[in-house]
């Protein structure tokens, strides 16, 4: 008997189904939650469903698409670049930047909010940390208060990073806080 992957319970004859790009084994009851998987005559689910290589669709799947998207970056150590190592990052103290700025030229909230034609909550919310200037409102807080959001030498290895062992490698208890 094998258990459900979806509800938990014993089936004796369970079926393969696609849900959210995830296979999984399920019992009768579940198969409406996702679209059935056609099992390939001679191999067997139960065997090959967490190999790392011994069947030859799950084999030549995953390395093709791992093969076209690395780059050729995956040895080295080095992580393959992103859309967002090219973004500006923002200043941790943007909003003290932002009063500052604002309480230097003399005018209110309110003000500063007539000037860039936005809304007066929306310059609290930055000037409190609560949220985070889109790049438009970014560009218009830079160019009237005559200020620089993003952050200095912002370097592409995390320099924040305090986290991990002496041998470079981190887990993932080196990341989560525990809430105890």
């Amino acid at each position: 008997m094998v258990q459900c992957e979806m509800c938990g319970t014993e089936t004796s004859s369970p079926k393969t189904i696609k849900v959210e790009g995830a296979k999984l084994d399920v019992c009768s009851n579940c198969t409406e939650f996702g679209t059935e998987v056609k099992q390939p005559s001679s191999s067997s689910s139960a065997s090959t469903k967490y190999s790392t290589g011994s069947s030859s669709s799950s084999s030549s799947s995953s390395s093709s698409s791992a093969g076209g998207s690395t780059g050729g970056s995956s040895s080295g150590g080095s992580r393959r670049r992103d859309m967002f190592d090219d973004m500006d990052e923002l200043a941790t103290d943007y909003d003290d930047r932002v009063r500052r700025a604002r309480e230097k030229k003399g005018l209110s909230q309110s003000d500063l909010a007539n000037e860039l034609n936005e809304k007066a909550s929306l310059i609290r919310k930055i000037e409190r940390g609560d949220t985070l200037p889109s790049d438009r409102v970014q560009s218009k807080l830079e160019s009237f208060l005559e200020i620089d959001l993003n952050a200095e030498g912002a370097s592409t290895d995390d320099s924040e990073w305090s986290g991990g062992s002496s041998t470079g490698s981190y887990t993932l208890g080196d990341v989560v806080k525990r809430k105890d």
